[in-house]
């Protein structure tokens, strides 16, 4: 697993009508179920994967904004270094945007809380998490944070098929840790 960055989340909280009983947040790395601190991308402070390379950046741009991070969470990621095409059904390299300075500053203590299946069909910013966007984890398991609990169980859903009617890929395997701010 290689480094990729930090976002903070404003709310994790489980959508209503989400019809799992087990899931009672959700920790997904897109922001269409649990909104993203920001409206980011057009500050241009993010790292060649499109999150940040330390949390002290993120309160930056949140200052900058004038956005509160108060009650927010603060999420650290690592990705499998190879992404999966879903109709060729086979994995490739993928690597940061060069354009994009890219140092990403690992935290001394974090929590791995699971692993989520992303898109990146424009090969720059993650898209779409179809476990909780598409109710993917009505067919795969998952825990109460709406994420896959190993990393072989997330490449097998991958290899499985179990994504190919979902988003469009490739997909890229995300370790999701909670992380302290600093």
């Amino acid at each position: 697993m290689i480094p990729v960055g930090y976002l903070a989340k404003r709310s994790c909280e489980k959508p209503k009508g989400f019809g799992l009983p087990e899931v009672e947040d959700v920790y997904s790395v897109s922001g269409d179920v649990n909104d993203d601190f920001a409206d980011y991308i057009n500050a241009w402070k993010h790292n060649g994967y499109w999150l940040f390379d330390s949390p002290a950046i993120i309160r930056a741009v949140a200052d900058e904004m004038a956005i509160s991070l108060e009650n927010s969470k603060l999420f650290y990621y690592e990705a499998h270094a190879m992404e999966f095409n879903e109709k060729l059904m086979n994995w490739c390299e993928f690597a940061p945007e060069s354009s994009m300075q890219t140092d990403v500053l690992v935290p001394a203590e974090k929590h791995l809380e699971g692993f989520d299946l992303v898109t990146f069909s424009a090969h720059n910013s993650p898209e779409c998490s179809p476990l909780s966007c598409n109710g993917l984890a009505e067919n795969v398991r998952t825990n109460s944070h709406c994420l896959i609990e190993t990393f072989a169980e997330a490449k097998a859903a991958l290899e499985s098929g179990k994504c190919s009617n979902a988003e469009p890929g490739p997909y890229r395997i995300f370790a999701v840790y909670s992380a302290e701010w600093p």
